[in-house]
């Protein structure tokens, strides 16, 4: 008889079937190898969906932000902004820079036939509102075309249904910086026909920011010939700072440049530290399932003790009875992982329709607009990221198998068989 068998012989896998197969006798292994197999599947496929989802909110908030907002504000620091087309043309061959748009900014209170509301009113002109990713492209009523009119203005779709509010209708602005008299300051109240309706599918956004022509906003909030501040896009919102740092050579009044990362830190890093909390609680679904897989190795080790001593007996060496209950164990994890693999993959494609089916099936708004800021559950699936998960869960199934392989294959013959 040999010495040794080859590794990974057939008879190695014949036995990891066998073990694995539920019977009468030791259907309690049969149990814990499913609850290894579930914890697996489940935690891979959770830790894909949420990493996915929260993907999806990055991508798509900074989509919208970005869209809805510059990249590099430029705002003077000694009133409104004047020169600012000469300004603009300074800065617009910084290599790196899509568009510089001049603005007027400040807020007001929205009036409708409903009820009243505050709103930020933005200054733009019609060429630059056009190009505008969040408002050009995401019309639901009216057009552009009255916009240069100087009297349309745009709103948002949950601005005009608060206030009751349709394409035509008069809105009515109210800002209490208006006509300076000799009793004081007077609130300037005025009304504007209402040119489009505009939806981006962030709430935020579609029901708190009223735009106007440009000469318009400069009248209606006494900028005279200046603006609040330039409105710019980089090629690359992520090498902002680069471009900032340019920008700051060429700018010689007194301003204040500011980023999009500078505004919005706190909400990105917020969902930095919030999408690796969430990474780190479940890789632990996965470690315990993966612990489960011990267990159950341990406990079919020290049912199979008299097996594995006739097997030594036989000529099976300890390479060949740790391979066995190696395959045994690891079977469960790579059979769980890609188990996994696919329900999370499958969870993401559809998670849109899952999601309206389960608000259909429970009669509550599972996603809510107003408390998540967009219309749609977002989920986008990095490979890098699903790799890295299925690979963590397979180390972690393959780590979890060595040590009761490593005892099965110490297991002494004789005291098996004597004991055993």
């Amino acid at each position: 008889m040999p010495s040794s068998t080859k590794a990974f012989a057939p008879f190695e896998w014949m036995l990891c079937r066998r073990y694995l197969h539920a019977r009468r006798k030791e259907g309690f292994i049969s149990v814990i190898a499913g609850f290894s197999f579930l914890g697996i599947m489940l935690g891979v496929a959770t830790l894909i969906i949420v990493m996915s989802v929260m993907n999806g909110f990055r991508t798509e908030l900074l989509g919208k932000v970005l869209g809805f907002n510059g990249h590099i504000t430029v705002i003077s620091l000694q009133g409104p902004l004047q020169d600012f087309d000469a300004l603009a043309e300074r800065i617009r061959p910084v290599k790196g820079i899509k568009s510089v748009v001049p603005m007027v900014e400040g807020q007001a209170m929205a009036s409708g036939a409903l009820g009243n509301s505050g709103v930020l009113v933005r200054g733009f002109r019609k060429k630059d509102v056009a190009t505008l990713n969040g408002i050009g492209n995401s019309l639901r009523a009216g057009s552009l075309e009255n916009f240069s009119s100087q009297t349309g203005v745009l709103i948002g779709s949950r601005l005009a249904s608060r206030l009751g509010i349709t394409v035509g209708d008069k809105l009515t602005l109210i800002t209490p910086r208006g006509n300076v008299t000799p009793f004081g300051v007077t609130p300037r109240i005025k009304s504007y026909p209402v040119a489009a309706i505009y939806n981006i599918g962030m709430s935020e956004y579609d029901s708190g920011f009223v735009f106007m022509p440009l000469e318009e906003a400069q009248l209606y909030f006494n900028k005279g010939e200046g603006v609040s501040a330039l409105d710019i896009r980089v090629e690359d919102p992520d090498k902002v700072q680069s471009v900032r740092a340019e920008i700051a050579k060429v700018v010689q009044a007194r301003v204040r440049i500011s980023t999009w990362q500078e505004a919005n830190s706190s909400f990105f890093n917020a969902l930095q530290v919030e999408r690796n909390v969430m990474f780190l609680i479940l890789t632990l679904i996965v470690l315990v399932a993966a612990l489960n897989i011990v267990s159950g190795l341990i406990m079919l080790v020290k049912d199979k003790s008299s097996d594995i001593a006739i097997l030594r007996t036989m000529g099976a060496t300890r390479g060949a009875i740790m391979r066995i209950f190696f395959i045994t164990g690891a079977s469960i994890g790579v059979v769980g992982t890609l188990a996994g693999f696919v329900l999370g993959t499958v969870f993401c494609l559809y998670i849109e329709d899952i999601r309206q089916f389960l608000s259909s099936l429970s009669g509550t708004e599972l996603f809510s607009p107003e408390i998540y800021y967009l219309s749609r559950l977002p989920a986008e699936i990095n490979p890098t990221e699903v790799a890295s998960v299925v690979l963590m869960a397979l180390a972690l199934s393959f780590f979890a198998t060595l040590y009761p392989s490593w005892r099965a294959a110490r297991i002494d013959p004789v005291e098996a068989l004597r004991y055993g």
